[in-house]
């Protein structure tokens, strides 16, 4: 039986930083926000780490979270500890040339990705006929059992 305590065991720091940057970074640089904060309650909350706190306080103040997310850390309201529910870190973003368009997403970007491939293949139906007919074994293709 897996307990709260026994989740909460085996998420370390990369798994609550992993988190952090699809929960909060992504979205916020998705909409252009310059700024955006993260309160340390909602992720120990969300991952259910009740007895972790300052592993998620120290998670969301690294240098590798900061460098990864191209971020900088302008704030961090709390207890002079810094090891509780309620330190929000406020970051900003360093660079906005990372930033992905947010009227284009990600399905949009893939379009045409594998076009170039396609066409050294003869094109897209030429390549999906060719992987249908070598699909089955032989003895079990439509047009030989007719």
């Amino acid at each position: 039986m897996n307990t709260v305590d026994e989740k909460a065991s085996k998420i370390g720091a990369d798994e609550i930083r992993d988190y952090s940057t699809k929960t909060f970074v992504l979205p916020a640089r998705q909409k252009g926000q310059k700024r955006f904060s993260i309160r340390v309650g909602d992720v120990v909350r969300e991952l259910r780490l009740y007895r972790s706190i300052p592993a998620v306080c120290s998670a969301l103040k690294t240098e590798e979270f900061r460098r990864v997310n191209h971020l900088k850390l302008v704030d961090a309201t709390g207890p002079k500890s810094g090891l509780s529910t309620t330190v929000v870190f406020t970051y900003e973003f360093v660079d906005q040339e990372h930033a992905p368009d947010p009227s284009v997403d990600a399905w949009s970007r893939l379009r045409g990705a594998l076009k170039e491939v396609f066409a050294e293949l003869g094109g897209g139906e030429a390549y999906l006929r060719a992987e249908r007919s070598n699909f089955y074994d032989p003895a079990y293709r439509k047009e030989d059992r007719e």
